[in-house]
């Protein structure tokens, strides 16, 4: 592959953005579906790749094509290595720049919020592997682990998706990348779909404290301009570009967080081929993004500790993420093969479907019994995130609390402290394929870890925390009742 081939193929992502953000401006579908540009660039890249304007090309016997599409071979080479790349970049930087909170602080507001969420990750595994079990191995001689399928897609993301790829393929089932990146694209519609719908339910049943029916969500706004006052510095220049540009400085900063984790990752699977690899191997499966978050927490346990200036900028950080996430989205979409989907279409639309209702069904029926108050602000965070990752939820709680009048962003945050590292891409995540295909576990014993992790989780949802929400709503009732006698 030469350098030529890759920096076209970097250059035509950048193009294919700018074309999606034009779609998003002038087209009113797509704003009112708050579609990222990255998702339509991604379908955009698509529609003219090898499985669609190649195979339209082979009809009128035009065959240089059915390789790469319109944009050739060699740039969707680039792209199918893109992802497994750059969601490293992502997970490094999820903590950086941002001081870890006081335990007891962070506890009181993320406990209900933590239940929560592990309700909903280990409740898809639970629902995924039963019906892989049931009705994916025998009756479509599929491998139990696509009951991984939608955790790893609907929380996980197309980041998590792309980059088990090599996983997919140690475990001889690499058809579990493209099934795992078109469930990310289907949570990821589904929870701003229905995210949508239901705010607007919870609008009209008063269910939400901040939004009423009369707010209005600006045109500006729908197209993902920001205008007038709304506009702000998107990073903060903590150090004087003569010396070194800041960007470079947060790269850098986010570049050790990666090789930090790439020498835990090695550390652990020299131990694990010390020790006993010859009865069972994880390590060897995991791959690095979850360990690059690892890196990036150790890293700012050390910045807290020795930055006395404040020279790193969180903002800086998103900005970096922003950009990796963009073109990562894009190139996984781009070289999603539509043909291994139609392949396994009716399973893939079993699972999608079973994620779907579980994650609609926990918020309307545990979020009001487990959260202690605004439990929509909270729950629409998790629902979101549970579909389509955590920008899908960070979206979802703008529009019903986009003042931040309500705990659910500060919970919501909190709570990310404790979930990331081993849900959505950390290391349950990680390690779910290698432990589902070991001999030594197998896929109904880790169907059993994952039912006892999610009895756990309701239980605290509902008898601990809910328990809190239920006397507070006495409380006032009681005092009501002694004013009146």
């Amino acid at each position: 592959m030469s350098p030529d081939t890759i920096g076209l193929a970097l250059l035509l992502l950048g193009v294919l953005l700018l074309v999606a953000k034009l779609v998003r401006v002038k087209w009113k579908l797509t704003q009112k579906l708050f579609l990222p540009s990255s998702i339509i660039g991604g379908g955009i890249a698509l529609l003219l790749g090898p499985d669609i304007f190649g195979r339209a090309m082979t009809l009128v016997d035009v065959d240089s094509f059915t390789e790469g599409g319109l944009f050739g071979a060699g740039v969707y080479e680039v792209w199918s290595a893109l992802p497994g790349l750059l969601i490293s970049v992502v997970f490094a930087g999820l903590f950086l720049g941002k001081p870890l909170p006081r335990f007891k602080d962070a506890a009181r507001l993320a406990g209900p919020q933590l239940a929560f969420g592990l309700t909903l990750s280990t409740g898809q595994y639970v629902i995924g592997l039963l019906l892989a079990l049931l009705v994916l191995v025998p009756v479509f001689n599929l491998p139990a682990l696509t009951g991984a399928l939608i955790e790893i897609g609907f929380v996980g993301g197309h980041g998590t998706a792309a980059g088990l790829g090599d996983t997919f393929d140690k475990a001889g089932f690499p058809e579990g990348q493209d099934l795992a990146v078109g469930m990310a694209t289907v949570g990821l519609l589904a929870g701003i779909l229905l995210g949508i719908a239901l705010i607007n339910w919870g609008v009209r049943r008063r269910k939400t404290v901040v939004l009423d029916s009369k707010a209005e969500i600006s045109d500006a706004e729908q197209a993902g301009l920001l205008v007038g006052e709304k506009r702000g510095p998107g990073a903060m220049l903590t150090v004087h570009p003569s010396s070194l540009d800041p960007l470079a400085l947060h790269f850098g900063l986010i570049a050790i967080a990666v090789l930090i984790g790439q020498l835990i990752l090695s550390g652990m699977q020299a131990v694990e081929q010390a020790l006993w690899a010859d009865t069972i191997e994880i390590f060897e499966y995991v791959p690095l993004f979850p360990l690059a978050m690892i890196g990036g927490i150790l890293l700012q346990i050390l910045i807290d500790r020795f930055d006395k200036n404040a020279i790193v900028d969180s903002m800086m950080i998103e900005r970096v993420q922003g950009f990796s996430l963009d073109m990562l989205i894009i190139s996984a979409m781009a070289t999603l093969s539509l043909q291994v989907l139609a392949e396994n279409l009716l399973p893939f639309l079993l699972l999608a479907a079973a994620g779907i209702l579980w994650v609609v069904g926990a918020f309307l029926f545990l979020a009001p019994r487990m959260m202690p108050s605004h439990w929509f602000e909270r729950g629409i965070g998790d629902f979101g995130q549970s579909l389509g990752v955590t920008a899908t939820g960070l979206v979802l709680m703008r529009i019903v609390d986009p003042e931040l009048k309500t705990p659910a962003y500060p919970a919501f945050g909190y709570k990310q402290l404790v979930f990331e590292p081993f849900f959505g891409g950390g290391l349950v995540t990680a390690a779910a394929i290698p432990l589902i295909i070991s001999p030594h576990v197998g896929a109904v014993p880790f169907l059993i870890i994952m039912a006892v992790g999610l009895a756990i989780s309701l239980y605290m949802g509902l008898f601990v925390f809910g328990r809190k929400r239920r006397a507070g709503a006495a409380a006032p009732a009681q005092e009501s009742a002694s004013v009146e006698s």
